[in-house]
């Protein structure tokens, strides 16, 4: 079960990420925002809106595939470690800074992830049935 749950986690953080890194990519090629056809047009005749939804719709039947067999606490917790790879890929694919902020909180939130699957073990934390 165990090898399930880390399969499911890092398909969980695949999705999440795909979906926030189209989404900004599809943002980015739709400016200037306006409010009319050709905005719209600009913006759905982009592939990135779609790899958004596909990775939206991904990430949600993945979580709920996951809450129904994993623990809730790491869980959560774990569902938040897209914020590390989507900072990590957005210094890749966009250039974006890598500053000391970004590596703390992202250090943050893998020692948050870790303490909750510690104390998730510790408490025998199962699955709702």
């Amino acid at each position: 079960m165990k090898r399930f749950y880390i399969i499911g986690f890092l398909v969980l953080m695949s999705f999440d990420t795909l979906a926030q890194l189209s989404f900004k990519q599809a943002s980015l090629l739709a400016l200037p925002a306006e409010a009319d056809a050709a905005w719209l047009f600009r913006l759905f005749s982009r592939i990135w809106i779609y790899g958004a939804v596909a990775g939206y719709l991904g990430a949600f039947i993945t979580w709920m595939t996951l809450l129904k067999y994993a623990p809730v606490g790491p869980s959560f917790a774990a569902s938040h470690l897209e914020l590390v790879s989507v900072t990590l890929f957005s210094v890749w694919i966009f250039g974006e800074e890598l500053n000391a902020c970004k590596i703390a909180g992202g250090l943050l939130i893998l020692l948050g992830v870790l303490c909750l699957a510690e104390e998730g073990k510790a408490a025998g934390d199962g699955p709702i049935t």
